[in-house]
């Protein structure tokens, strides 16, 4: 049995398997969170000269066109912020959303006021709920900590396949290393892996996926050599805090907090605040919380305050979410505790494109490609 041991810098613990301290008690996602961000500008003239570049890029490249960028939003901070943010700094996005069937009614409300007042056009891909509600009791069955994936590679999916279909060549993204760098990849793997959904679904699904957004082997290889051309993080160009961004968009646009990170979709809320900790034993606020203490955005001693309380606001609304999700997935409370009892298990646990044969070979090519091209380079 591993023994307990908390980090003494941010507040990740040993609920993270793979976990490491040094010598000081400083854990590796300290160092790691060191080691990225040592590699962005730190001075701010330079940050502002190359923000304002990408911002021309974007925009010569989207002359005589209705759009010149596409932005995923959710009605969560940093998606809302993230449309905000563009049209400040004369951006003509185009918004696209994934109503996958559990938006809570303050996110539904945040996106239309958001973009209302903005004037931003919205695009919205509705998933079949019959099919996406086979494919989540798949994931549960699965027993791994990933459930949300199917979510996540469908938003990633629609995401980019709008871009594609529309001839709009940039994304402005809501990512950013300052405050999303800590997470432990046991937590949660396969975002982009079409191979492991699919795999799922035919062992423990009922029901073949048809109408499901997702990125084939292909399409991921055509994601990975053009996102770095074309995905923009300006949140990483900005000085970005939650909070901060919070008051912005109140003020601004409205707009209603829902609560935890995340917590727009009634599923993720109860997903990642009962479920994880119950069966799992970890808290993604802990890396949430973590962020923003090495981001210096809040002191230890307020995160560990922080997580010291129930992952819900209230036991009433875990209830409710309880009783709401079981009958929308057409559990019963028998059913839903046998998959709660359920062994956990790991996404190596199923064929995925990461352990294919296929996929080694590729990987091993594009290596010894560019080892080749860097001995040519010297």
């Amino acid at each position: 049995m591993t023994t307990y041991r908390l980090c003494e810098r941010c507040i990740m613990d040993t609920s993270d398997p793979a976990i490491t301290f040094d010598v000081n008690g400083v854990c590796n996602h300290c160092k790691t969170y060191d080691v990225v961000l040592g590699t962005e500008p730190v001075d701010t003239a330079l940050r502002r000269r190359q923000l304002d570049e990408e911002l021309e890029r974007i925009k010569k490249h989207g002359e005589g066109k209705p759009f010149d960028c596409v932005v995923g939003v959710s009605g969560g901070v940093d998606s809302t912020y993230v449309v905000w943010l563009a049209k400040q700094f004369g951006l003509r996005p185009l918004a696209v959303h994934l109503d996958n069937g559990w938006n809570s009614e303050i996110a539904v409300g945040n996106i239309h006021r958001a973009l209302e007042k903005l004037g931003v056009e919205l695009f919205t891909r509705v998933l079949d709920w019959e099919e996406f509600r086979d494919l989540q009791v798949s994931f549960l069955k699965a027993s791994t900590p990933d459930a949300e994936i199917p979510t996540d590679h469908a938003i990633i999916a629609t995401v980019f396949q709008t871009a594609w279909s529309k001839g709009i060549r940039h994304l402005v993204m809501g990512h950013n290393k300052a405050t999303e760098l800590v997470l432990p990849p046991l937590w949660s793997q396969g975002h982009f892996d079409w191979r492991y959904i699919r795999e799922v679904q035919a062992r423990f699904g009922t029901r073949p996926l048809r109408d499901f957004p997702h990125l084939s082997f292909a399409n991921y290889v055509r994601y990975r050599m053009t996102a770095e051309r074309s995905s923009f993080n300006i949140l990483n160009f900005v000085d970005y805090s939650r909070q901060k961004a919070i008051d912005v968009l109140q003020k601004e646009l409205g707009w209603r907090d829902y609560g935890g990170k995340h917590h727009e979709s009634v599923y993720t809320r109860f997903f990642q605040a009962s479920i994880l900790p119950r069966k799992f034993g970890f808290d993604k606020r802990r890396a949430h919380l973590s962020n923003q203490v090495l981001a210096g955005q809040i002191t230890r001693k307020d995160a560990l305050t922080e997580i010291a309380k129930p992952p819900y606001a209230s036991a009433q609304l875990e209830r409710e979410d309880r009783e709401y999700v079981i009958k929308k997935l057409g559990l019963t409370e028998s059913s839903f505790e046998e998959l709660m009892r359920a062994p956990p298990k790991r996404y190596d646990d199923y064929p995925n494109m990461l352990n294919s044969r296929f996929y080694l070979a590729v990987r091993g090519a594009y290596r010894a490609a560019r080892s080749v091209v860097g001995r040519s380079a010297t």
